[in-house]
């Protein structure tokens, strides 16, 4: 005997917050996949990080959680893997002694410049079955649902 009740069926399949999480499922499993293969030490934030570091040279720990939407709290954990596996120089801030400033090291350019080709493989695998256009559009649509939320998270954009 099936009982629902009396609570509303969502049909969870179609739920943007569902599709969203399994699409990041899909990304991170791709990305894992392809740096495993390739020998590349690196998870989907520590690459995000290593990118960011690499193109704002310099840039304080609490600035770079937010250029990658990460938790100021948490980003301590993801620059000290960084810094270990010799990607990333920390030093102090001579303009603010209680900050840290963030260098991407030779070793960490020579690995950022490796992992681009296999993260732009494992996102075109990512959006395969979509034409040339309907991947704009998702990457358009995507940015616009993220801008319009603003700060809803504790991280910012």
């Amino acid at each position: 005997m099936l009982v629902n009740f009396g609570v509303e069926f969502l049909p969870v399949s179609s739920l943007p917050g569902h599709l969203a999480r399994r699409f990041h499922q899909l990304s991170t499993a791709l990305f894992d996949v392809e740096m495993q293969r390739s020998g590349i030490d690196l998870t989907p934030v520590q690459y995000a990080a290593l990118a960011a570091i690499f193109a704002k040279p310099e840039i304080d720990q609490a600035s770079l959680a937010g250029l990658i939407g990460y938790d100021r709290t948490t980003i301590g954990g993801v620059v000290d893997r960084l810094c270990d596996k010799g990607f990333v120089a920390r030093s102090t801030n001579p303009g603010d002694r209680r900050a840290k400033v963030l260098v991407a090291t030779p070793a960490g350019a020579a690995i950022l410049e490796r992992a681009n080709e296999i993260v732009r493989a494992a996102q075109e695998q990512l959006v395969a079955g979509l034409d040339p256009s309907e991947r704009k559009q998702l990457v358009q649509l995507l940015e616009k649902a993220i801008t319009a939320l603003g700060d809803v998270s504790r991280t910012s954009r």
